[in-house]
């Protein structure tokens, strides 16, 4: 099922602005209750470990809901937002640090149908154009924290797709973040 998986080495990027605008343009898969769902990565934001207040893991914090962001990179970090959007984040650089990465938006490629089902809707536009929107169509949960990203039921591939152009602007929804609310850390493929 898997056919070309990053290397462990992408992950491991020490640099987690730059790494959030190479996963732009990657293939993310789902395959849930049997069901297989792919698309491209459009839209991300970086969050550091250090000197990053909108990062839940700042300067050091470990609370129980933040310790996989500690761990080996190329896992998922999986939190539930306002009670109910699962946001799925990219663990990156080493142990210890802290670093990952939001997948905010995918452009769906592979089971468009399914994904509708699990939105309840039968509309194709904005299906997955939102950090909960996509993981809600793709089937990812909390349950799937923690998992690693080279194999099911959630993975990342390389594509062919090099994004022409990519937009830099701030974060979105971090307004507590005071003056690191500002970094223009999330990123978006122009278009093309």
């Amino acid at each position: 099922m898997v056919q070309n998986p990053l290397p462990k080495t992408f992950y491991s990027n020490p640099d987690v602005v730059d790494a959030a605008r190479r996963f732009l343009g990657k293939k993310l898969f789902s395959y849930i209750d049997g069901e297989l769902c792919s698309g491209i990565i459009t839209e991300t934001e970086a969050y550091c470990g250090r000197n990053d207040r909108a990062c839940h893991a700042n300067n050091g914090l470990r609370t129980k809901r933040t310790e996989i962001m500690y761990g080996e990179p190329g896992h998922a970090y999986i939190y539930l937002c306002y009670g109910i959007h699962h946001l799925f984040n990219i663990v990156t650089n080493k142990e210890g640090l802290a670093d990952a990465v939001l997948v905010r938006a995918v452009r769906p490629l592979e089971g468009v149908e399914v994904m509708k089902e699990r939105r309840g809707t039968q509309q194709s536009e904005n299906l997955t154009n939102g950090p909960g929107k996509w993981t809600q169509a793709f089937g990812i949960t909390t349950e799937l924290n923690k998992g690693s990203l080279s194999a099911p039921p959630v993975w990342i591939e390389e594509s062919e797709i090099i994004p022409k152009s990519i937009l830099a602007t701030p974060r979105i929804g971090i307004s507590y973040a005071g003056e690191d609310a500002k970094r223009l850390w999330r990123f978006e493929i122009g278009s093309e």
